[in-house]
């Protein structure tokens, strides 16, 4: 009996103490939570004060300049969508989607990688589109980064001369039913031509080029495909695959023409710059 009211008496306290561990953790937890609060509220109050000179600073002349925390915060935003800027403004879309093709004509399977295809495209991309880049940098970047002009206009200008480019290489029939579904009216000049509508327009033209010069890719091959099936079929050697034999003769045939030199330089071609 001694022993069991013994172990009774320990067992009451170690809920005991349990029970005054868990009440200071509560009310430490408590204190925490109202000074973290009374700090939130303080901070929000020095936010709110300090909120007019973060956001922007409005001269004697009325033109207003913007703090150097939200410059920051508005090229981070930028670089956040500069990739889909990349394929949807530049000839990147029109390169990789022939490359793909050419890869898949040739039967190498994953050969070139498809980092390397990327490479390719990146730096074909920037080939094309190195004289557009130099007049932006000319007349939007370079003068604002100077302080010669506002953010405003240095963004109209250089989006005036990405629709330039973007204009040139659009067909007229995608371009003119983006125009007729948005409903805009006539367009008399690039300039009036709202990226809304140029967007869709380009990249739609850009898929049906792709296209079409990878079919024309694909043709040669496609009969080298053709040609080593029926001789093996003849031969009845029904169990070696066509296209294993095939890939050293497209393989061969591609080297031979400088296949590579072809498809770059006829992809650079189509683009009016």
């Amino acid at each position: 009996m001694q022993h069991a009211s013994a172990k009774s008496n320990a067992v009451q306290t170690v809920f005991a103490t349990l029970i005054t561990m868990l009440s200071m953790v509560a009310f430490a937890d408590v204190a925490l939570a109202q000074d973290a609060a009374g700090g939130v509220v303080g901070n929000m109050a020095g936010l709110g004060a300090g909120l007019p000179a973060l956001i922007s600073n409005t001269g004697a002349d009325g033109s207003t300049s913007y703090s150097l925390s939200l410059q920051i915060l508005a090229l981070m935003t930028a670089m956040t969508v500069l990739p889909s800027l990349v394929l949807g403004m530049t000839s990147f879309t029109r390169i990789i989607i022939v490359l793909s093709i050419l890869r898949q004509a040739m039967g190498t399977q994953q050969t070139p990688p498809n980092q390397v295809l990327i490479a390719i495209a990146l730096f074909l991309t920037f080939f094309i589109m190195s004289p557009t880049l130099t007049t932006i940098y000319d007349t939007a970047a370079d003068p604002y980064l100077n302080g010669k002009i506002s953010a405003e206009s240095a963004l109209s200008t250089a989006s005036g001369d990405m629709k330039k480019f973007m204009v040139m290489n659009t067909r007229k029939n995608d371009l003119n039913m983006f125009i007729d579904l948005a409903e805009e009216g006539a367009v008399e000049t690039p300039d009036d031509i709202p990226l809304t509508v140029l967007l869709p327009a380009f990249i739609t033209s850009e898929l049906k080029t792709a296209f079409q010069i990878g079919f024309l890719l694909f043709l040669p091959f496609l009969v080298i495909d053709m040609v080593v099936a029926s001789v093996l079929m003849s031969l009845g050697m029904m169990m070696l695959s066509p296209m294993l034999v095939a890939l050293p003769f497209k393989l061969l045939l591609f080297v031979l023409v400088d296949g590579w030199s072809m498809t770059v330089g006829s992809l650079v071609a189509t683009y009016a710059v």
